[in-house]
């Protein structure tokens, strides 16, 4: 039975960690004395649910998180320190801060260490996430405990939900773009300006031109889709921000798409 460990203390654990190619040991006062920390904690490293979307999801939100109050996001894993590091590598992890509990200690604290015999995992976590200001477990989501991993409440919007239900979430930005274009160019330069984020495509790299005629119904770059609508070229973009500055996203999207 897995236990809800709200409003107690964080077990006080040293993690092994690598950085920079050496070995350096951090504890859990450096990561959450004094701060606001959201952790969530998986099964393991490169493993499908969780390198398709428990990571990514803390990853995309983790600037919202920051503005509404929160200093640090951690992923933990009952991983060594090597597989951590390559992960955070292979998953481009900019903001969320990757923790190895090689041994369990921090999990098997937190009451979350389950045994994985079967998968040949051995002993790992349960998937989990956690609120935890100043050493003090304030909220934790913890996964049913039914066949299989389970992936329902631990995720970054309901934790982020619960943090502040009015947040405004980061828009979905992809630029299909080619090596070489000065439209690409400036369409990336206009999205920096603002400081929007976004996933780059390039051509003949990533994407060939007749994917790009089936994605997005045209040839030639750039092409950007904002929240899942294809706004256009780079002169489409253009017209999109213009609409923000003066008018409703309905306004602005109906301008760069007309």
């Amino acid at each position: 039975m897995l236990t809800n460990r709200e409003g107690q203390h964080i077990p006080n654990v040293t993690f092994r960690t690598r950085q920079d190619n050496q070995w350096v040991d951090v504890t859990t006062d450096e990561l959450f004395a004094g701060k606001t920390v959201v952790i969530f904690s998986l099964p393991g490293a490169f493993t499908p649910t969780c390198s398709s979307t428990h990571l990514p999801g803390y990853n995309e939100l983790a600037r919202v998180f920051y503005s509404n109050g929160v200093d640090d996001i951690l992923c933990l894993s009952v991983n060594d320190p090597f597989v951590m590091s390559e992960w955070a590598k292979d998953q481009n992890s900019k903001y969320v801060k990757l923790i190895p509990d090689g041994n369990g200690e921090f999990t098997e604290g937190m009451g979350m260490l389950v045994d994985k015999a079967d998968l040949g995992f051995g002993k790992r976590s349960w998937r989990y996430s956690a609120l935890i200001k100043n050493g003090v477990i304030e909220k934790m989501f913890i996964e049913p405990e039914e066949p299989g991993d389970p992936f329902k409440v631990s995720d970054a919007y309901t934790m982020l939900n619960y943090i502040n239900p009015d947040a405004v979430h980061p828009r979905l930005v992809t630029l299909f773009t080619k090596v070489g274009c000065p439209f690409c160019a400036g369409a990336k330069a206009m999205l920096k300006e603002r400081d929007v984020e976004f996933e780059e495509i390039v051509l003949n790299r990533d994407i060939t031109t007749r994917s790009l005629r089936a994605v997005t119904g045209a040839t030639t770059v750039p092409q950007v889709f904002i929240d899942g609508t294809l706004i256009g070229d780079s002169e489409a973009l253009t017209a999109y921000f213009q609409g923000l500055d003066q008018g409703s996203v309905d306004d602005c999207l109906t301008a760069a798409t007309a």
